[in-house]
């Protein structure tokens, strides 16, 4: 009896731990897009001003003196305006693609201040 006292807590920790780093909600994974490292600036920075401008992306978050403005890089700044096209528009049909530029992530991007937003 003793030995199946020791046994339950242990089990119970373990299937509390499982829940609390599960990336699931409502049985959906969370997804983020995020500029792919091996595309040239050149391109990322093109695809970036599409998604600001007429992409509709919610850019204001990586402009000078907000929180997603640091690292001041092509990249950074892509992976957060692809991300926020994609959490805008994915349930109208919007992608991740951005001419081959971009990738999802099932690893939240976010980092400090930067939230890196995340529609269900």
């Amino acid at each position: 009896m003793r030995r199946m006292s020791t046994i339950l807590p242990r089990l119970m920790l373990a299937l509390v731990f499982m829940l609390l780093i599960s990336p699931k909600r409502d049985g959906q994974d969370e997804q983020w897009c995020i500029a792919d490292e091996q595309t040239p600036d050149s391109e990322l920075q093109q695809a970036t001003d599409w998604a600001c401008g007429a992409g509709g992306a919610n850019c204001t978050n990586i402009q000078v003196s907000q929180p997603c403005y640091y690292p001041n890089t092509v990249k950074d700044h892509a992976s957060y305006a692809f991300n926020s096209y994609f959490q805008k528009y994915r349930s109208k049909g919007g992608s991740c693609y951005f001419k081959g530029a971009a990738m999802i992530t099932e690893l939240d991007p976010s980092y400090n201040s930067c939230r890196y937003d995340y529609t269900p």
